[in-house]
């Protein structure tokens, strides 16, 4: 069997703790279960990766803010903050695993997750 490898394919998770790394890509969506705006934000080094989503919701703009403010941009009143603006910018985070129940199904899940947004 051959297993194709394809671009940003080429490096596993990164491992539990702290790491600097880049934001390489933003991918926006919406969320399966409840229809919330979010992007993804792809957090790498020559480590691995971490995939983060950030939900554009009242309780999630605590975390896009310090997520900015790691990435040394400063949020102002009144302006629009653009995701693009991350990309290529790099900060410090910690990576673990976090485990929720599905909405869907009730059943217990695991996500690799970055928290702890600081300046590089």
């Amino acid at each position: 069997m051959k297993i194709e490898v394809a671009k940003g394919q080429d490096k596993g998770f990164l491992p539990d703790g702290r790491h600097t790394v880049k934001i390489t890509d933003i991918e926006e969506g919406v969320s399966e279960h409840q229809q919330v705006p979010f992007f993804a934000a792809r957090m790498e080094n020559e480590d691995g990766f971490v995939s983060q989503r950030f939900y554009n919701s009242e309780a999630g703009h605590p975390i896009i803010l310090q997520l900015y403010s790691a990435a040394g941009i400063r949020p102002e009143e009144g302006k629009d903050l653009d995701t693009k603006q991350l990309i290529g910018k790099q900060l410090s985070i910690e990576v673990g695993d976090h485990s929720y129940a599905d909405p869907a199904t009730g059943n217990e899940r695991s996500i690799r997750q970055a928290t702890g947004f600081r300046a590089a």
